[in-house]
Order: structure tokens, then sequence, then C-alpha cells
């Protein structure tokens, strides 16, 4: 039955205003968040994101975000509403947190608060939102590079209920936030993630009370089936097959030694499977994941190439079945740490493409540079007597396409709305000057469409002590291009001290002191077709600006 021969329940107009009010709704939530926040990496970086379910955890509305997170999040309420015995035991005003990486498959600094929504003591739905709390309790500041165990990375907090009918449990609080070393920050942040779930709370109560439960959920129905239908009415143009493709990351930052991540894909009518059997065995260091998050990153990646331009619903990835097996990288089991599950993921995502790129061309892109490429300082600074802690993640190069070249400068994958730290806040809060912030040259792939450059961003440390903790990835399996394009340069980070150089991609708290430079420099993306069918005015319009040299030209 296609989507014009199906019966709606609702007129579309109203449909239309209930999708936006919804979204607007989740909006509203992100910006409640970031504003309340105490922490710079949620209220200047947004690694957050926010949603809005049914009663049956389907999603309704969510704002610009991590993806990755966004993919998973209702998994969580499940378990929870499991846990706790069933629906009938939520209360108006309970509000709930979690952050273990089993069930939301992230990192235990990744947070997660939700909240029942009540209309006329009848549940219709949930409030969510996960956020990255700037310290959990691991064994190092942040997070460590070196963890062999999930004991070591930080307080593990399975469903718990914090607030019962509205009353705050203070114990409790008090509990999760004493196991934290930035207190103030991690209350003020637990605080800004209550107050979003309210505001979701009381803006979808004022649409129902403008529309009536009955309707909204005809136009929810309505607003499902069109996105179900435009999934299928894709996947039906994809010829019916096995695809695959493969890669390797350089390693788990404990033992040197790649890690293969395999992917096979197939078609078949409607459905898409996406088969990760083969992928690695789980590792002693944390390149691991929770099978919720392998999830969510198949989930991105069939956004990507299916609908990338409608927004995400409960209706939408139907379709999609997720095969890893239990005891690898994508489905983790106890203790494997996870403090890095986002770095198979990101080349995950770029295999599930490549794989069907033959039989999607015009949807497909060369791989992206690939990994958060995260710089972490912590020490104190000899101005004030205090601890500080900085954790970025650096932006880099993106894959050109057949119609364009890469993006430069763009966050990763996984980690979409993410934003830069600016110069000023960063000089303003931590002993560091940054000297350059800067394209980096030459780093993007060639073809016919060239990749996207990664940065370069010079750090001088102005305290002694300091210490620097680096997660740089990708260097075996740079951003491969498509089509005859080139891959893109492989990360790499410099640090200079009393005139001696070091390159290093990953470290755990290496001691560094007043005047020594860390240079960071990350992967510029694959290019699309032969470079030899690129413009001429393209490649004047690239040496003009900066973008590559004569050298890199003629490579």
């Amino acid at each position: 039955m296609t989507i014009q021969q199906q019966v709606y329940l609702e007129n579309p107009v109203t449909t239309e205003i209930v999708r936006n009010a919804l979204i607007s709704a989740a909006d509203e939530m992100n910006a409640s968040l970031a504003r309340s926040a105490f922490s710079p990496i949620i209220y200047e970086m947004k690694d957050c994101s926010v949603c809005i379910f049914n009663r049956d955890v389907e999603l309704l509305g969510q704002s610009a975000g991590l993806p990755i997170f966004l993919g998973n999040i209702d998994e969580c309420i499940k378990v929870t509403t499991e846990m706790i015995g069933g629906i009938e035991y939520y209360n108006d005003g309970d509000v709930y947190i979690l952050n273990d990486s089993y069930i939301g498959g992230t990192h235990l600094n990744d947070v997660t608060v939700f909240s029942p929504i009540f209309f006329n003591e009848e549940l219709v739905g949930f409030t969510a939102n996960r956020a990255h709390w700037l310290d959990i309790g691991s064994k190092d500041p942040g997070y460590p590079m070196d963890a062999t165990s999930i004991y070591q990375e930080g307080i593990r907090i399975l469903p718990t209920k914090i607030y019962d009918k509205g009353k705050p449990i203070e114990d409790v609080i008090r509990l999760i936030v004493s196991n934290n070393r930035f207190r103030e920050a991690a209350l003020g942040d637990l605080n800004a993630q209550i107050a979003a779930c309210r505001t979701g709370e009381k803006r979808f109560k004022e649409l129902i009370i403008r529309f009536g439960n009955d309707r909204i959920n005809r136009c929810i129905h309505d607003i499902f089936k069109q996105s179900e239908e435009m999934d299928r009415s894709v996947i039906r143009s994809i010829p019916d097959g096995d695809y695959e493709a493969e890669g390797y990351l350089d390693n788990d930052g404990v033992k040197d030694e790649p890690i293969l991540v395999k992917v096979h894909v197939r078609v078949e009518e409607e459905n898409i499977t996406i088969d990760l059997t083969g992928s690695s065995k789980q590792r002693f260091g944390q390149t691991n994941c929770g099978y919720a998050q392998t999830i969510s990153a198949c989930r991105v990646a069939f956004k990507d190439l299916i609908s990338p331009f409608s927004p995400v619903t409960g209706g939408n990835f139907r379709t999609m079945n997720v095969i890893a097996p239990e005891g690898t990288i994508f489905h983790a089991t106890e203790p494997a740490p996870c403090g890095w599950y986002f770095t198979p993921l990101g080349i995950l995502i770029d295999l599930i493409i490549k794989a069907l790129s033959p039989v999607m061309k015009e949807k497909a892109a060369a791989a992206h540079y690939g990994d958060s490429m995260v710089v972490t300082f912590a020490g104190r600074d000899e101005n004030t007597n205090e601890s500080f802690l900085s954790v970025e993640a650096t932006a880099g190069g993106w894959g050109a396409f057949h119609t364009g070249d890469g993006q430069s400068a763009l966050i990763n994958h996984v980690s979409g709305d993410f934003k830069n730290l600016p110069i000023e806040v960063f000089e303003s809060k931590y002993p560091i000057r940054i000297n350059q912030y800067a394209l980096r040259e030459n780093s993007g792939g060639a073809g016919k469409h060239r990749g996207g450059l990664g940065v370069v961003r010079e750090y001088e440390i102005l305290s002694d002590n300091t210490s620097v903790s680096l997660w740089f990835e990708r260097s075996k399996t740079p951003a491969w291009g498509l089509f005859g394009g080139h891959s893109g340069a492989e990360p790499d980070v410099e640090i200079v001290s009393e005139g001696k150089a070091e390159h290093l991609l990953k470290v755990n708290g290496k001691k560094i002191k007043k005047g020594d430079i860390v240079i960071a420099k990350t992967g510029g993306g694959g290019g699309f077709g032969d470079p030899a069918e690129r413009s001429a005015i393209d490649i004047e319009s690239d040496l003009r600006n900066g973008y590559i040299t004569k050298q890199w030209e003629v490579l």
C-alpha cells in the first residue's frame, strides 16, 4: 500500500502544526538546558541532546544535538520501566537518572535524565535529555585514555529515582554528586537537566490542552506513518543484495593492535539488515560500546542515506535490523570499559555508507576524518590555585560527494551539533594560550571533488602543574575516497618541550610544563571521483585560498 492509498486519521494542517509544535518544544528544552548548565562542555559546546516521547516511548520531537545520543535514549526509558515493574509505577513529578554504559551504550560521563508526563492523572509521555558531565569520578580527571575496566571509568548509575512525586530524594542526589571532582558543576548540570525535562513537560501539556489528547494521538499516528513510508519508498529503490566494507581502528589505547570493523548490509525489498558479525571481539581498552549505541550509529548512517531532510520520528527505522554479536566491540559486556565508545562508531557509519555507495552514488559521500580527536588538559592554575579540566573535541575534514567538495573544519559524524569552544572562553577559563587555529593545508583527499580540510590547533601551556591526555584516531585507515578519490591526511599531534618534538596520538595524563607547545592536527576528508577531472577553476581557487600548495596539486 502506498502513502497515497493509506487513510489518515487527522487533517494535514493540524498534523503539521502538531509536528512543528513538538519540535519547538524540544528546541526550548535544549535552550533551557544550555542556559542553565554550569559546565562549558554543555552551555558552550552543546554536548547534549533532548527529546520528547509518547507513552509507548516513541519519538515525537527532538532538537539539534548529538545524533548518536538521540537514537537510544528510548532504550533507557524502556529498561527503567522494566526494572520498576511497569508504567503503572511512575508518578507525576518523578525524575530518573542513569548512565550505565551497557544500557545507554555510551560512556559513564553521558548522564541521562528523564521524567514521565501526566495529564489528568494519565501517563501520556516522557521528556528526556542526555548531557556530558565534565567528571564522573573516574581514576583520572574527566575520563582516562587507558582504562581496562568500567570500574576505572567512574560511578556507574543504574536507573535511579531522584525525584519522587515532585520532591527531591536528597540523599541519593548527594551520593551521585559527591562522586565528582567538580561537585558544584555536577549539581548545577543535574538541575539544568531536570529543568529541561520540566520545560518539555509543560509544553506537551499545553499542546494537549489546545488540541485534546485524542487529536494529538491521531496526528502522531499520521506523522509516524509518513516517516515509515518515506523510508520504505527509498529502500525499495535500492537493488536487493549484499554489500560489504571493512576498515581498521589504530588500537584501543592499551594494546597497540589494529581493530577490525566489518560491515555486511543486506537489502531485501523494503528491509535493511546491518550485520556486524566478524568485527573485533570486545577490547581490553576502551573502544567498546553497548548494543543500544550501535543501533543508534546505524540509525545515523540510515538517516544519512535514506531520508536526510525530514525530522526523525518514531515512525523511522522500522525496516532496519542490526545484528551485533554479544561480546564484540559493538555489544560489550561487563566489565569491558566503554570510555571511547564513539571511536568504532565513527568508522562504522562511514563503512555503511561505503558499502552502499555502488548503488547509492548520488547520496553517498567519501569518508570523513572519523573521530572526536579529543584534547584534554588538567592541572592547577598557578594564578588562582584552583583545579581545572578542559575537554575538547576537535573538528576535521568531511568527505566529498558527487556534486561538491567535502566540508572543512566540521565536527565528526557522531557529534552532530557539538560546537567548538571559542578561544576567548577557553583562554579566560584555563591557563593555556591558543596560538593558532587554522585550516590544515593539503589535508583533504584529492578528487574531482576535494575532501574537506582538517584543522591545526596550537596550545601554549602557561602553568607548570598541567597534564595532557590525547585520543586521536584513524591513522591506519584514514578517510578514504570514493570512485577514484584519494584518502585524506591522517591525524598528528606534536608536543614540543625544550626544543624537542614528540609525536603522539594517544596518551593519558602526560606531564607538561609552562612554555610547552601542543600542536593538534586533525585528518582531512576523502576525495570523490578522479582527481584528473577536477576543474582548473577549482584548483586555482584552492591555491588562492591556501587550501592546497603547488606540491600537493601534482601528487
